[in-house]
């Protein structure tokens, strides 16, 4: 039930013309209307308890929506919902100069905010709802997929005519597509290396090359590593069913021998990934977000303690590239020789870095060169929780949000895509009045609501760093939000549940180089087992430091794209 305030109109024995307003809650409105008797006293008793029961049915049902919730999308029919549900602001509160604020500011602003977020534009008279498609769930199958002929005979007890006896002929086939999978099987290649010898003069013998391998003389291929590292880094597949798996394919592969393999492949890696951090460093925007990975301290026999993988994603005109680094701590500072921490890392950047605004960045971003900017997506979750927390009143930022996002889904979506001055025009033009109109809201609401409130804390977070949440509206470059590097995290988040812990220190510095290869490869949309199959046995050969850039996923795509083109 609606317990906002109402306004009504009673004529009371009155003309048309001389109305008496009632207003108030529900309550006062029905003490205005009804006599004073007992049967008045028996209908408020019973409103009270339906209203009593509707906010405890309320509160129970925002602690559902929060314990279930998987995203943090709201619906533009919740915002609609909650904003219905406003009212008149119930109370006043105070400004910075100590003046009281009335109801009539605090709607006034609601309004205008809620006039630039457009939740409630009405659809033309002749516009009509179209319901939403079905998908066609008879799709063919995929162009790309080989096709493997698999002919169907006749049984032979029905190739002969039932009438004569004679044998029928063929005279065509029902052809239908099936999707089927022909299920991976483990090899031994053998290797024949050839050898030449000049017989005539018994001169000098030379011999073909190796086959690849990670370990000169060892016996596993590149391949199978390759497939060994993605299945337990990008798949999150710990190494003890993986051993299963290959168990059930015909090979009995130990779990110290597959992790002794993981761990020579990301020694390969390792130069590659301190390009890669390099190439992050020179980027024009770079994005940092940090995950906790429980890490085993054999000092504390056999508890864990707790480290962190800080995600870095540079964004150049020509592709991404992902860079983690392990620490052993969550402090600023790496801990242990040679480690690096985020502000060892920020030390060595400069120009524009997308973040949230934890403290352990406040003594960086005090240099002149080095630009903050903060995460929209994070001030908006936090009038998120509050909506989910039965706020209402947070709704109203959520749409405006909601159009903030929805003009940025437009230029991502364009087609030509835009440069960046013409985003920043676009952004001009539809975002900058919502987002001014956002903070306006917040200083006016900052007085009337509570501090420790949900709502308060989203408030609060909003004026501290509204400078920083809009700086994407002064430089077409600047993202909107720190999505890359919190999205990239996932995979992480996976592989960390399934194999709980890594085994050291050492291992989280070889997760961190996995997962810098397998995140970039995920950024650009590359195959990491076709990506492995041709850089790893590169690495096992003798290379200059100079031709390692060209190694990583970012160029490695791009050559191929322009293979493809040619």
């Amino acid at each position: 039930m609606d317990t906002s305030p109402i306004n009504t109109d009673a004529a009371r024995g009155a003309s048309s013309e001389s109305r008496e307003v009632i207003s108030g809650n529900i309550l006062d409105v029905i003490r205005q209307l009804l006599p004073a008797t007992r049967e008045r006293d028996q209908v408020l008793e019973i409103v009270g308890r339906v209203m009593a029961d509707n906010e405890t049915l309320q509160r129970q049902l925002a602690k559902l929506l929060l314990s279930t919730k998987k995203n943090e999308g709201v619906s533009t029919h919740q915002l609609r919902l909650a904003l219905g549900a406003l009212g008149i602001s119930g109370g006043a509160g105070s400004n910075g100069n100590g003046e009281a604020l009335q109801p009539e500011d605090l709607d006034a602003a609601d309004q205008k905010l809620r006039e630039l977020a457009e939740i409630d534009r009405a659809k033309k008279a002749n516009e009509t709802i179209k319901p939403r498609q079905q998908p066609n769930r008879r799709t063919p199958p995929p162009e790309h997929l080989p096709r493997v002929n698999h002919p169907i005979p006749v049984p032979d007890g029905e190739r002969r005519c039932p009438i004569c006896g004679v044998e029928r002929t063929c005279i065509g086939h029902d052809v239908t597509q099936t999707i089927d999978l022909e299920p991976a099987r483990v090899i031994v290649r053998v290797d024949r290396r050839e050898k030449l010898a000049c017989l005539p003069c018994e001169g000098q013998i030379v011999c073909a090359p190796r086959g690849d391998k990670v370990v000169e003389g060892g016996m596993y291929g590149l391949r199978l590593v390759a497939h060994l590292l993605v299945s337990k880094f990008a798949d999150g597949v710990p190494a003890h069913r993986q051993c299963e798996q290959l168990a059930r394919l015909g090979l009995d592969l130990p779990v110290s021998t597959l992790i002794d393999q993981l761990t020579w492949a990301t020694d390969l890696l390792r130069p590659l990934w301190r390009v890669a951090l390099e190439e992050v460093l020179a980027s024009r925007v770079m994005h940092m977000d940090g995950t906790g990975l429980p890490v085993l301290d054999r000092n504390l026999k056999g508890k864990t303690r707790l480290g962190t993988l800080w995600g870095y994603v540079g964004v150049c005109d020509y592709g991404s590239t992902a860079a983690y680094l392990y620490c052993s701590t969550g402090k600023k500072l790496g801990q242990r020789p040679g480690e690096l921490g985020p502000q060892d890392v920020l030390a060595r950047r400069t120009g524009y870095v997308v973040a949230d605004a934890a403290g352990i960045f406040d003594e960086s971003f005090e240099r002149s060169d080095l630009i903050e900017c903060c995460c929209n997506m994070h001030s908006r979750r936090y009038f998120t929780k509050a909506l989910d927390a039965g706020d209402q009143r947070a709704a109203l930022p959520l749409a405006a949000y909601k159009k903030i996002y929805k003009i940025e889904e437009e230029i991502r979506e364009h087609d030509p895509p835009l440069i960046p001055e013409q985003v920043l025009a676009v952004r001009i033009a539809g975002t900058k009045p919502v987002f001014d109109e956002l903070v306006a809201w917040c200083r006016a609401h900052q007085p009337a609501v509570l501090p420790s409130s949900k709502l308060g804390a989203a408030i609060r977070y909003m004026l501290n760093h509204h400078v920083a949440l809009g700086r994407f509206l002064t430089d077409g470059v600047i993202p909107i939000d720190n999505g890359p590097a919190e999205r990239l995290h996932v995979r992480c988040a996976i592989a960390r549940k399934n194999f709980l812990f890594a085994g050291s220190d050492d291992g989280g510095e070889r997760a961190a180089i996995a997962f810098t290869i397998l995140g970039s490869c995920r950024l650009l949309g590359i195959n990491p087992l076709e990506y492995l199959a041709e850089v790893l046995p590169i690495l096992t050969r003798d290379i200059r430091l100079v031709d390692m850039p060209a190694l990583l996923p970012v160029h490695w795509k791009a050559r191929r794209d322009s293979a493809n083109s040619a």
